[in-house]
């Protein structure tokens, strides 16, 4: 009888350590889950690659010390079922966030964010007037010249052509057009970096900005881009061999406003700094804002002995190794699109 109930004692013993260790669990569980997340700068801004799962970007958010437990975040998006609805693009967070609001931030369940989207192979001149009219985004650009702008961004550059990364941004609604173009440009400055730094060996550049240069060219030579790195290929040979560049896009951006739509044989006469029938070697700036696609295709491009291309006239284009085989090619597909 005894023995029985000190078996029953102690069976009790162990069921109130098991609920006081779950309490335990639970109160400490809560803790973490209101505690500031400790990120490693603030403003702290990290991208979701188009695709990436949720456990990917929380296994990213680990390697940068953002996430003590990434596991956390995954079954906080399981409970609340929007481990699926994670949008990809870049995001900045600021000091003082949870472990709740980064996951309202990445599933735009936070409605106080809006999200803008930079499109590769636009201008700066587009980019301002697209930002002018996203709502609830401050417009404090108004007034303000290419200068003004490189010197609030921080660029020490003589344009801001061809600066800022083309990619979606989430941003905290009313906050202003300069706060994005800073996150964009350093994005831009971030991505360019690495990649200059796995370049290719013997590449025609002297600095990043000259192999941005050639990448704002490649983006908009490009009609798919499966062919963007022979693109890229075709230019860096024809640095090398000290060849004209002999772009039309290059030409087109030179002429500014007076460009009717319909480039014409004056037009490849008519000198300026972008003319590159003209002159020797890159132009002074970008010519619109390159993908990433495009930078790495300058700065790693594929061994071809292609020195010409021509468009197809679907998007591809028809690669060649010599001057009179580029003339048969062009021949043929000005004949097909009559």
């Amino acid at each position: 009888m005894q023995t029985r109930t000190l078996f029953r004692f102690s069976i009790g013993l162990l069921a109130v350590a098991a609920i006081a260790a779950v309490v335990i669990a639970v109160t400490l569980g809560l803790d973490a889950y209101r505690r500031p997340l400790p990120l490693p700068r603030s403003p702290y801004d990290f991208e979701v690659p188009p695709g990436a799962t949720l456990v990917r970007v929380a296994r990213a958010l680990e390697a940068d010390g953002v996430l003590a437990h990434p596991a956390a975040l995954v079954w906080l998006a399981r409970l609340r079922g929007v481990d699926r609805g994670i949008k990809a693009g870049s995001y900045e967070i600021e000091r003082g966030i949870d472990l709740p609001q980064l996951l309202a931030k990445l599933t735009q369940g936070d409605v106080t964010q809006i999200a803008v989207t930079i499109v590769d192979g636009i201008t700066f001149a587009q980019l301002r007037r697209e930002l002018h009219e996203v709502p609830r985004l401050a417009d404090t650009l108004d007034g303000l010249s290419d200068a003004d702008v490189l010197a609030r961004i921080g660029a020490s550059a003589s344009s801001p052509e061809g600066l800022f990364f083309p990619d979606t941004y989430f941003v905290p609604a009313g906050s202003s057009d300069m706060a994005l173009l800073t996150r964009a440009h350093r994005a831009l400055v971030r991505r360019l970096d690495a990649a200059w730094s796995a370049r290719a060996p013997g590449l025609p550049f002297a600095t990043p900005y000259e192999a941005l240069i050639l990448a704002s060219i490649v983006e908009k030579e490009s009609g798919r881009r499966a062919d963007l790195p022979m693109i890229a290929s075709v230019f860096v040979n024809r640095l090398r061999r000290g060849m004209r560049l002999q772009t039309d896009p290059s030409v087109i951006y030179g002429l500014g406003a007076a460009f009717d739509g319909d480039l014409k044989k004056r037009d490849l006469e008519a000198d300026t700094p972008y003319n590159t029938y003209t002159r020797d070697g890159l132009p002074p700036t970008p010519i619109a804002l390159p993908s990433q696609s495009s930078i790495d295709a300058v700065l790693d491009p594929p061994q071809t002995p292609y020195l010409y291309f021509v468009a197809r006239g679907d998007g591809s284009s028809e690669f060649s190794e010599t001057l009179v085989m580029h003339n048969r090619a062009v021949s043929k597909y000005q004949k097909l699109r009559r």
